[in-house]
């Protein structure tokens, strides 16, 4: 597994942005995609915004679609999500991971350790 570097969480306001980066450190990622998922206290993760190393292509769930943007840099292995106009509920730990698509849905291969991302009203 290549070890994965979260950075970028924090307490924002509702209506603020923060950044997110997710650094692979060593060799390149075996998935296809890298992909960005949360978790809430008392919930379930889930998935937020995935892109694909060739192509740059990009999905989002629909929650976030319009107030997030995510991005990667293949030269440093680091992918980036921007989050915009904050809300409340987008408080959960924020995790990356190596993503690919099965079943219908984005599943990861395994974790990083997390950021927390909190948003007050």
């Amino acid at each position: 597994q290549v070890p994965l570097v979260e950075s970028g969480g924090g307490l924002v306001r509702a209506g603020g942005s923060l950044r997110l980066s997710c650094a692979a450190s060593g060799r390149t990622f075996s998935t296809s995609a890298v992909g960005w998922f949360r978790q809430a206290p008392g919930k379930e993760r889930e998935f937020v915004a995935a892109v694909t190393w060739s192509g740059g292509l990009t999905y989002f769930a629909d929650s976030v679609k319009g107030r997030f943007t995510i991005s990667r840099d293949n030269a440093k292995k680091t992918v980036y999500l921007q989050m915009n106009s904050l809300k409340p509920e987008d408080t959960a730990v924020y995790y990356c991971a190596p993503t690919f698509p099965y079943g219908g849905r984005w599943n990861a291969e395994y974790w990083g350790q997390g950021t927390q991302v909190t948003v007050s009203s």
